[in-house]
């Protein structure tokens, strides 16, 4: 017997984040290879101190701030609202914790990204920052790639349940500018989604279930357009996992309509957030 939510999927434009979840929201960037292969992607390393992953490789993101939701009222956007905080978010967090400027006009210098890096650790508001430094933003430039939340079946294991829509975006000419912040995250790598996925299975790193089953996805595209026009072929749903017995082990599945390439894995062997 499988253990599921019951209703019907939650879309990618619902208000609202299911109860006893934070709403959340990560940035996939991408990059152009040096050797014409598939795209880079970037990942940073949790610090082993933090509550949530800790020491796993993720995609840089966090939490929907208040401060993000009153920017996303305040601006002109065409997004659902919570929409529109998610990918404020997403653009804060990746400023944080990689030093990388997404979807700021005009494109500030290295010592703006940086001073805005450092106010916002110290807990000033985006909005301040974009009237501070003369900047707009586009939250147009960041794509919806998927949305997942943790079920019943997911959240006894996990310290923090998140409700955290993912974005895709092509990484800027400065990328290569990038850094940890060395406060939430120790370490940063840009490498293939294959080639990631190769070093946590060498056991070189280490990935919760939903970083793995995004980065497989991801690994389907030979390119940003291409990783793109992947994520709009498919439903705009909420991802939210179920136990089922299989081949008499507990695996935790997810659905199969959704362009995932793996779909279940043995629940005893899942790395936990």
């Amino acid at each position: 017997m499988g253990e599921n939510i019951a209703g019907p999927p939650e879309p990618w434009t619902s208000q609202e984040s299911p109860e006893g979840a934070s709403a959340a929201a990560t940035l996939i960037i991408l990059r152009d290879s040096m050797d014409g292969g598939p795209p880079d992607v970037l990942m940073v390393q949790r610090a082993a101190t933090m509550s949530f992953a800790a020491g796993a490789i993720v995609f840089p993101g966090g939490r929907v701030d208040p401060a993000d939701e009153r920017l996303a009222a305040e601006l002109p956007h065409g997004f659902a609202l919570q929409d529109a905080a998610a990918r404020i978010a997403a653009i804060r967090e990746t400023v944080e914790e990689a030093g990388i400027a997404i979807g700021l006009s005009p494109p500030p210098s290295p010592d703006i990204v940086g001073a805005m890096r450092i106010a916002l650790h110290a807990g000033v508001g985006m909005g301040t920052l974009l009237e501070l430094h003369g900047l707009s933003i586009d939250s147009s430039v960041v794509e919806p790639f998927a949305r997942w939340c943790p079920g019943r079946a997911e959240r006894a294991g996990i310290s923090r349940i998140f409700d955290t829509r993912f974005y895709v975006a092509r990484a800027p000419n400065d990328a290569f500018c990038a850094t940890a912040d060395t406060t939430e995250n120790v370490r940063l790598r840009w490498a293939s989604a294959a080639t990631i996925i190769e070093d946590c299975d060498a056991g070189r790193e280490v990935a919760i279930f939903p970083t793995r089953r995004n980065l497989e996805r991801l690994a389907l595209g030979n390119s940003h357009e291409e990783v793109v026009a992947l994520a709009r072929t498919y439903p705009p749903e909420m991802v939210t996992p179920w136990t089922e017995v299989r081949d008499g082990e507990v695996h935790l599945c997810i659905p199969d309509y959704l362009g995932y390439p793996v779909t279940s894995e043995v629940k005893a062997d899942i790395r936990r957030g």
